[in-house]
């Protein structure tokens, strides 16, 4: 039985910088909400593309979702690197609850993968999916856009400059969930287009959510107590308190679904032994000081030991989204987790025991 209660306790450096950080006020709509948190991303992304911008080539397309509305995608190549010379895929899908997120909202967060990988000898080109968002969008269209952007991906595997066997799909939160959802339904076969593409080389699931809130009782099971639980310790965390994070999920409109208890586009995390015993390899980001802790935790050693390589990292003390003060040590952490676990799951790694990494 697990207690991972001892990840939970602010960190100095967090209880040093909380005092010094703006409220966000609290009487605000979705669409307020929506609109000032994709100004400041959107803001920090563009000061932080001045210092690398210059060694990224970006590239717009157009893809177009089942329903015939059309979705934004960017690519990022290494400066130099023309698109005859092709190289590994990182599939970006961004955080933000299922309600915010821009394009260029992630500029710099793909951008930063680029330069690290070149800089590290392991050059890959980044794909950044603008799915589509709450209130006006429900469940599960979010979804199918990122299925429907994975199929067109390989569709277009050539005129990206991309090798369609190495695929790592990865996310933040919201996005998080998408990339395990996927990688679930590539091997479930439901979807023949899916199915029909090269499997996923490895997934990244940066604080991911993995189980509805309305199904997580089978997750309590494996507590000591489930007075431990990261929903419980974590209640009032910053950045993300349960009280936000369910109000994300009811804008999803997911609680009224048919068979949502079964659905495992809806709770990667609660899938079994027998579904996930072929999953890619996979690295876990992992926030100590965030409500959604303990399912990261619980489907890296789920997966463990059922045969999957993982590569599974915590940041003790800090809440979800912590990456955006980048006064944090554990910031420059994130980036090393997120472009190494890339080019981690691109070398075939063999499975091992469960083992939580921190600092």
């Amino acid at each position: 039985m697990a207690d991972f209660t001892e990840y939970g306790r602010p960190s100095a450096e967090w209880i040093d910088l909380e005092p010094t950080l703006p409220k966000l006020p609290t009487d605000l709509s979705a669409e307020q909400l929506k609109a000032l948190l994709n100004k400041g991303r959107e803001t920090s992304a563009a000061q932080d593309m001045i210092n690398i911008g210059a060694a990224v080539q970006l590239h717009d397309y157009t893809i177009t979702a089942r329903d015939g509305a059309t979705l934004e995608a960017r690519t990022y190549r290494p400066a130099g690197v023309p698109i005859s010379e092709r190289l590994p895929v990182y599939v970006h899908l961004h955080g933000g609850g299922f309600l915010f997120g821009t394009l260029s909202s992630e500029d710099a967060i793909c951008s930063r993968i680029v330069t690290s990988r070149v800089q590290k000898g392991t050059p890959v080109m980044v794909l950044n999916i603008n799915y589509r968002h709450t209130p006006e969008y429900q469940y599960p269209t979010a979804w199918d856009d990122v299925e429907d952007a994975f199929v067109w991906l390989h569709e277009n595997i050539a005129e990206i400059g991309g090798i369609g066997e190495q695929v790592v799909v990865g996310g933040i939160s919201a996005g998080a969930w998408l990339t395990a959802s996927l990688a679930l339904a590539q091997l479930r076969g439901d979807d023949k287009r899916l199915a029909a593409c090269p499997k996923i080389a490895g997934q990244v699931l940066m604080i991911p959510c993995l189980v509805h809130g309305d199904h997580y009782a089978p997750r309590l099971e494996l507590l000591k107590s489930p007075d431990l639980s990261s929903y419980v310790q974590c209640a009032e965390a910053p950045v993300l308190p349960v009280t936000r994070m369910r109000l994300f999920t009811d804008l999803l409109g997911i609680s009224e679904a048919k068979d949502a208890a079964a659905d495992r586009r809806m709770s990667p995390g609660n899938a079994t032994a027998e579904e996930v015993k072929d999953l890619p390899p996979t690295t876990f980001g992992i926030a100590g000081n965030d409500p959604l802790r303990d399912e990261g935790l619980f489907y890296g050693q789920h997966l463990a030991e059922n045969g999957i390589p993982t590569n599974v990292h915590v940041f003790p003390g800090v809440p979800h989204g912590f990456r955006r003060y980048k006064q944090l040590p554990d910031s420059e952490r994130w980036d090393e987790v997120m472009s190494d676990g890339i080019a981690w799951a691109l070398t075939s790694p063999l499975p091992g025991p469960f083992e939580i990494k921190s600092k």
